[in-house]
């Protein structure tokens, strides 16, 4: 099945969309892949806005070590990273070299929300999670 073509920009697919942030990223993630949205209408992700967030330093409520996502992750989305409480590898992020990163919109809201909740110490809103999805994309 092919995909119907629009030009709808990114922020009138929002307003159809319910305030679900889940659902309304897995639905923009897919609308994007499968060119349902004009491309030049995605100006809502920002990947130098995704870095700046990728690399801020955050505070943690319970006295712990502040947390950036390149604390596990690090700062070469090529490379592996290594997770700084539980010491497991995490495998690279960069689609250019792991080419199953970003497929699949389960994950991606999965993983999103876990690391958001644990690094930022709350849910990352829809604009940051397209931010920081547009960063990863340019690695």
């Amino acid at each position: 099945m092919n995909p119907v073509k629009t030009t709808q920009s990114v922020s009138s697919i929002e307003r159809m969309i319910p305030v679900n942030t889940t659902i309304r990223v897995v639905l923009l993630a897919l609308a994007a892949a499968t060119g349902a949205v004009n491309s030049n209408s995605v100006n809502a992700a920002d990947a130098a806005a995704g870095q700046v967030l990728w690399n801020k330093t955050y505070s943690q409520t319970d006295g712990s070590v502040a947390r950036s996502c390149t604390s596990c992750h690090g700062h070469d989305l090529t490379q592996s990273g290594r997770h700084i409480k539980t010491g497991k590898v995490i495998e690279p992020l960069a689609p250019s070299v792991n080419p199953q990163r970003l497929t699949d919109p389960a994950k991606i809201e999965k993983w999103l929300t876990r690391n958001c909740n644990w690094t930022l110490g709350r849910e990352c809103t829809a604009t940051e999670k397209a931010d920081l999805i547009s960063y990863i994309k340019t690695q």
